[in-house]
């Protein structure tokens, strides 16, 4: 309306306070949930219903409520899953899509009750998981089949260096101070669920190229994916990097690639700009097998600039309405995160000193774009687990107040490993980045505390004083 009345470009300004109180939340989530295995520990079923609160408005509700349904028990080779998730409108701040959509609700409880069905079978967490995790003729909750299987291998990879630090963790325990080891999967879809589309522009220039496309950045390293992936497509051509124009987010000039949301960038804006870049290379190709130069192209009446495009709709499938059974992406991204943490036992308070993530998002593309991508994740975990709270917008109204995690909250130590699966519907072999790592060390973390302490909190976040009353209650025994 302002624009309107104005007939000027306009924007709305808000303070911290107004930010916080004013912009929606990630929709936070209500479980019952069960799950059996037999004595030997291999998992039989997963039974659960889970609510999630999307506050006062019902958009994406219903995707959000597949996603649950999507992430619930995921990794595993379970055979028999029966539940129900639904999303429930009520007056509290309106849900919205926030880093891993979906999945930090439903891993967080099935990542948890993991560890405790693998104490009822007496096995440890780590050989519990390895025991079930996918492998050839596994699917997921919702009945598709896994692109890569590359959990068993993380996870012997993590056995040496899990061990050794939860033997660290014992011989380091005081009863002032309990140490303690956690560990939890890490998975996400890539793309929209069913169908998703990007579009992406390349131009010869006298001297270059110019690339057009919409992904928009909000930290996650566009501009850097952009040129990193143009460069690689156009290796035949010889273009340097001061060579490549990045003409991006202007909606007047540039196609519609799709949000930056549900890490598709890399992939979808990724496959766009190759396939742009390949029409271009056919255009410019001579018979020789050499190419056109700009002065070339123009003489020959070749066109200059080439769309590229990529959709997904392809490789997926969507909801059988008998058995409820889909393939809603094509790819996955898959982790296991581990966490080691001391909890103070006069106080209750927890604090997290080291983290490392195995990683598998296809052939990495730019490594210090995704191990950003990953520690930032993790660290963002850290408060999602132990600090962040929004439960009275009068109360919770700064940064502070909201709990947002600090550099003494974070861990000192923190490292990632990476396991490339070549993806075949990924842009060079590439996956998505941006949402693994904020998918589960939240109940990476609560596994640690209860390892650490014999305290199981099942309600985020970990307060030290919840941490606190479930030491004395143990300790009342």
């Amino acid at each position: 309306m302002a624009i309107i009345a104005t007939g000027k470009p306009c924007y709305l300004e808000f303070d911290m306070e107004q930010n916080i109180t004013y912009t929606g939340k990630r929709s936070s989530s209500y479980a019952d949930i069960r799950m059996a295995a037999d004595k030997n520990g291999k998992m039989l079923g997963l039974e659960y219903d889970f609510i999630y609160d999307h506050g006062a408005y019902s958009e994406w509700g219903d995707c959000l409520a597949f996603r649950g349904n999507s992430y619930i028990g995921a990794g595993y080779g379970i055979d028999r899953i029966r539940g129900k998730v639904s999303a429930v409108c009520t007056n509290h701040a309106y849900g919205t899509a926030f880093r891993s959509w979906g999945s930090p609700q439903a891993l967080f409880c099935s990542e948890c009750i993991v560890d405790e069905l693998a104490h009822k079978v007496k096995m440890d967490p780590l050989e519990f998981r390895y025991l079930n995790v996918y492998r050839p003729g596994d699917t997921t909750p919702t009945g598709a089949t896994p692109e890569v299987y590359p959990w068993p291998e993380m996870l012997d990879y993590l056995r040496p260096r899990y061990q050794k630090a939860v033997a660290e963790a014992k011989a380091k325990s005081t009863d002032e101070v309990k140490y303690g080891v956690g560990i939890a999967l890490a998975n996400y879809g890539v793309g929209a669920d069913f169908a998703d589309f990007s579009e992406a522009w390349v131009e010869l220039l006298p001297d270059g190229v110019a690339v057009y496309n919409t992904w928009q950045d909000h930290g996650q390293g566009s501009d850097m994916g952009t040129l990193t992936i143009i460069h690689e497509a156009l290796k035949p051509l010889g273009i340097k990097l001061d060579q490549i124009k990045l003409v991006m987010n202007d909606t007047g000039r540039c196609p519609d690639s799709g949000c930056s949301a549900a890490s598709r960038g890399q992939v979808f804006i990724g496959n766009a700009m190759i396939d742009a870049c390949e029409k271009m290379m056919e255009a410019m190709k001579k018979d020789d097998g050499s190419y056109r130069t700009y002065e070339e192209m123009v003489k020959d009446g070749k066109e200059l600039r080439y769309v590229g495009s990529f959709a997904s709709g392809q490789y997926c499938t969507m909801i059988d309405k008998d058995t409820a059974q889909c393939n809603p992406t094509m790819q996955y991204m898959y982790g296991v995160i581990m966490t080691e943490l001391a909890v103070d036992m006069k106080t209750g308070k927890v604090q997290v000193n080291a983290m490392s993530m195995t990683a598998d998002c296809g052939i990495i593309i730019n490594k210090s774009v995704v191990d950003g991508q990953m520690l930032g994740g993790m660290v963002q975990g850290v408060g999602f687990a132990l600090t962040e709270d929004f439960l009275d917008p009068k109360v919770h109204n700064t940064l502070v107040k909201c709990g947002f995690p600090t550099i003494l909250e974070s861990p000192d130590e923190m490292e990632v490993i990476y396991f490339e699966s070549p993806r075949e519907t990924g842009p060079f072999g590439a996956s998505g980045v941006g949402e693994l790592p904020l998918s589960s060390p939240h109940a990476s973390i609560l596994n640690a505390i209860d390892h650490a302490c014999g305290v199981r909190i099942r309600e985020l976040p970990a307060l030290p004083e919840k941490i606190l009353a479930g030491i004395k209650k143990s300790e009342a025994r």
